[in-house]
């Protein structure tokens, strides 16, 4: 049902946009004294509540608009005034923080650098601690400053927001690139034949039912989807679990869905059907079919049941199976050999 009151609100806002549209224009035109009567001769326009209404369209403190208000007050009272050269007076203006405190700096300093992170030679670090307990703490030392101060000083001293990096390997096997070799090798030999050959995966599982995702959808503005709070499996539906065969000289892909476990039958399955409705069609003839792996899960190298398995998927499709696994701390299902690296 309508209200007047709706109404109200709706133009309050059109108004305030319109404001916030003329600040956008000529922001870049007027100096601190201009826009601060600017935005009074904006407030008074408006009229009931006009200073709350221009402060949050343009963002300028709700002082320093009547600040604007008392200027143009004292110039129509007394018109033929002369204006003041300087915008502000001289020495005016709150002295910056370092001035207040010479020593804040170093405090500041004190606090980041056991925490610093990347290489002290360089010019861009960062910190994992917040501006907000970085203020705090130097609060509680004797040098009162806001996260803001502190963000601002961070920045000047060649700090920024990162996030981590994985740059770190463990120590490689002295056979690592040899391995990767052997295997493009084998690859390559099989597509030379026309064998099929195939890379194999699962991927994330996922709980099948109402459930909260980091997606986003249009919908009516205020009536989001309602989902569960807790992420707990419904019994019922259960979750899916996506079993991906990628054919790597065809470059197509077959992914299957189980939404119970995924075990080595359930992997070989997968390839059954892979071969059932797509493998089959492209390789007539083929008596050999490789398989490229990661080491573990399902298809893991040490999973004997993966092993009985892939017996009785070899003895059902009539031809030989034979599988490379990738070495340990690689994951390259769905790439072809050319782009694997060590």
């Amino acid at each position: 049902m309508w209200s007047w009151s709706n109404a109200s609100t709706m133009q309050d806002s059109i108004s305030i946009q319109r404001i916030a549209t003329k600040y956008r224009a000529l922001a870049g035109l007027m100096d601190e004294r201009m826009a601060r009567q600017w935005a009074a001769a904006e407030a008074t326009a408006y009229g009931w509540g006009g200073v709350r209404a221009v402060s949050r369209a343009i963002g300028m403190s709700p002082h320093t608009i009547r600040k604007g208000l008392a200027e143009l007050a004292g110039r129509e009272a007394n018109p033929q005034a002369p204006i003041p050269a300087r915008i502000r007076r001289s020495g005016g203006g709150r002295k910056a923080s370092t001035e207040l405190d010479p020593e804040l700096e170093m405090a500041l300093e004190s606090l980041v650098d056991p925490a610093t992170r990347g290489d002290p030679r360089s010019p861009l670090r960062w910190t994992c601690k917040s501006t907000s307990r970085l203020a705090g703490e130097l609060t509680r030392r004797g040098h009162p400053a806001s996260p803001s101060t502190v963000g601002r000083l961070l920045r000047a001293a060649g700090y920024s927001l990162q996030g981590n990096r994985k740059t770190k390997e463990g120590g490689g096997h002295p056979d690592r690139d040899a391995q990767f070799e052997h295997i493009n090798a084998t690859v390559k030999a099989f597509q030379r034949r026309g064998q099929p050959v195939i890379s194999v995966d699962a991927k994330k599982k996922e709980l099948v039912g109402d459930f909260k995702n980091g997606g986003r959808e249009w919908r009516p503005s205020g009536e989001p989807e309602e989902v569960r709070v807790h992420d707990f499996m419904d019994k019922e539906l259960g979750k899916a679990i996506p079993y991906g065969v990628y054919d790597v000289t065809g470059n197509q892909g077959w992914v299957s869905v189980g939404v119970d476990h995924d075990t080595a039958r359930f992997a070989t399955e997968a390839i059954r059907r892979w071969w059932s409705k797509m493998g089959a069609r492209r390789y007539r003839g083929a008596d050999r079919l490789l398989i490229t792996a990661d080491g573990g899960g399902s298809n893991g190298s040490r999973c004997r049941l993966w092993k009985v398995a892939l017996q009785d998927l070899a003895a059902g499709l009539g031809m030989a199976v034979q599988v490379c696994h990738l070495p340990p701390g690689t994951s390259k299902c769905g790439l072809p050999p050319e782009s694997w690296s060590t």
